[in-house]
């Protein structure tokens, strides 16, 4: 969601705080804006991109970025990050949501402060003010106290020539460079700069000047905190000649496979380390897996996979739900929480929740060192490298695979040895998926309904959750109205909407339900709906009923959706890019939901 870039040092803040911002841009925003500290605070922002952002007129070598993606308040100048103290002597910029401003707000106004925009972030400024004596970082341990909800945070002060940061539940991390520091809500943002890092954890502040840096907790003792060493280049984060990256993220589905293979299995037997207990997964009675959005669908395709071959009773949950509704949840419970950048904020509310029940976690999480990986008891990381474009490919293809490798594990455990079977036909998929990549024939589809206003995406077994994560892909980049459903249950209610201007997607690989599929297909040609088909190489009968059909390998059931998951991307970008939508940047959507 939101980006924050911070910058202390000797060198002339500004060109620093916007090519930050530049990397973060993925994350979705509205607005952007900059405040640096020379002799006084400056202070420009403005509604729309980076791009047409210009502070040229500002430089000092202190300063703090911001872009913003509404939570309080519309788009607009005004509510734009940085926001200052009625003076403007402090100036601060936050990731998160206050939960008690509008106490606070009424509390600050009874004192005499004036209030601009309709922001909750605006508050802790003036919350700071009415703590300051002469030590920043003193007041803004006292503003924090009085503070309920999520916050990362930057505040810089006329009156001092330092930084300070705080986070709470939405993600900072503090680059350590040559005399210089650099703050930021993800590495990509100061990447560039420093190899040396802090994963900043939850209720720690950072207290930084030219000479070095402090953190501490809320009562100013010395923190624990380690650093580490970004591995990565930063040519992971760039285009290399694709028109968006979410395209670039498609075409990397065949190695990222490899990658989150790689190492776990190994002579056709599962090699899988979780931190968990062989006997405790051993002897499971239930699995919760609770996730947001695509990774809800991973958890979905999870279930099928473990009920089929591990015979253990799989429950799905919204995360966003799960802690509203009182779950039943035991220490013999194993809750498995999906999230790609690990900060997704109703998934690690989930979390927490089942660990304050006594449930062992487990996480698959893409981003290394995130909240949840600290958080969880146990983990496997998906290893699809840096994911740009908003919305998710690549990460839900090897969420997928995580789940594959998870339920090779409970099926050696519950049955004393490896299944060779699945395991070998698991290691061909990267190949399959590489074989999809030929996008001639999506192309064609996609100048044939791009005008379309509304989608049905249909699938039955393991691929309705594909059908569902076609859908989402085509409505977050396309705006294109999409829905997912059973295919059997088209009869009941949608097939009302079904006429020559509906496009239907079918996935209709050959398998136990392929009969049935045909037959629902037959019911939507028989109103004059229009079909696109995702079917099995050689699957002719298909081919003498429509002509829009993608062909995808042929391989067993359980695995269908690593290579249906594909053409359904590669369908949504075309039809998005056909519609000049912006793809990797799609309106209203962020990449990382650090707010619930």
């Amino acid at each position: 969601m939101c980006g924050i870039i911070g910058y202390i040092g000797s060198k002339n803040s500004v060109p620093i705080l916007l090519s930050g911002l530049k990397r973060l841009e993925y994350r979705g925003y509205d607005s952007v804006g900059i405040s640096v500290l020379s002799d006084k605070i400056k202070t420009i922002k403005q509604k729309g991109k980076i791009s047409e952002f210009k502070p040229e007129e500002i430089s000092g070598n202190i300063g703090i970025a911001h872009t913003r993606w509404a939570t309080h308040g519309e788009p607009n100048e005004i509510n734009a990050h940085p926001h200052s103290n009625s003076s403007g002597t402090i100036s601060i910029v936050h990731n998160g949501i206050i939960e008690n401003y509008v106490s606070l707000k009424k509390f600050l106004q009874n004192k005499g402060h004036k209030f601009k925009s309709d922001t909750d972030s605006e508050v802790i400024a003036h919350l700071i003010e009415e703590f300051y004596e002469g030590d920043l970082n003193y007041a803004v341990r006292c503003a924090l106290k009085n503070i309920e909800g999520t916050y990362g945070l930057a505040v810089i002060c006329e009156d001092e020539k330092k930084l300070i940061s705080a986070r709470n539940g939405s993600p900072l991390i503090l680059g350590i460079g040559d005399n210089e520091f650099f703050l930021s809500s993800d590495i990509s943002g100061i990447a560039e700069h420093t190899k040396n890092i802090i994963y900043l954890k939850d209720k720690q502040i950072v207290d930084l000047n030219r000479d070095g840096y402090k953190i501490t907790d809320m009562e100013n003792n010395q923190a624990d905190y380690t650093i580490e060493e970004i591995t990565w280049d930063i040519k992971n984060i760039e285009k290399e000649g694709y028109k968006h990256f979410m395209l670039k993220e498609i075409y990397e589905q065949p190695q990222v496979l490899k990658n989150a293979m790689r190492g776990r299995i190994k002579d056709d037997t599962i090699k899988l380390t979780l931190n968990l207990d062989d006997v405790f997964l051993k002897n499971l009675n239930r699995i919760i897996i609770t996730a947001c959005g695509t990774s809800w669908h991973a958890a979905l395709i999870g279930k099928y996979l473990i009920e089929k071959h591990s015979k253990i009773p799989v429950e799905i949950d919204y995360a966003s739900e799960f802690r509203y509704r009182d779950p039943i949840v035991t220490e013999k419970d194993l809750v498995i929480v999906i999230s790609q950048s690990g900060e997704t904020a109703d998934t690690l509310s989930a979390l927490r929740e089942a660990k304050k029940k006594g449930a062992k976690t487990l996480g698959i999480v893409n981003v290394v060192g995130s909240t949840i990986t600290r958080e969880v008891d146990g983990g496997i990381y998906t290893h699809a490298g840096f994911e740009i474009g908003v919305a998710s490919t690549k990460a839900f293809s090897t969420q997928i695979m995580a789940l594959n490798l998870f339920n090779l594990l409970l099926t050696k455990l519950k049955n004393g040895k490896t299944n060779e079977f699945l395991t070998g036909e698991l290691e061909k998929i990267p190949a399959l998926v590489e074989k999809i990549l030929d996008t001639e024939k999506i192309i064609n589809i996609a100048e044939k309904y791009f005008n379309s206003t509304n989608f049905l995406y249909l699938g039955r077994g393991i691929n309705f959750p594909t059908a569902l994560e076609g859908a989402l892909k085509l409505k977050e980049i396309s705006y294109i109205h999409a829905e997912g459903y059973p295919a059997a249950e088209m009869k009941h209610g949608p097939i009302a909407l079904i006429d020559k201007d509906m496009p239907v997607v079918f996935i209709a690989n050959k398998g136990n339900a392929y009969k049935k599929i045909i037959s629902n297909m037959e019911e939507v040609l028989s109103r004059k709906g229009r079909v696109i088909a995702i079917a099995t190489e050689g699957d002719n009968e298909i081919a003498d009923r429509i002509e829009d059909v993608i062909y995808v390998p042929d391989v067993i059931e359980e695995l269908t959706p690593f290579l249906n998951v594909v053409p359904l991307q590669l369908l949504s970008y075309y039809i998005a890019d056909l519609r000049s939508c912006e793809i990797d940047q799609p309106r209203n959507l962020a990449k990382s939901v650090t707010v619930e």
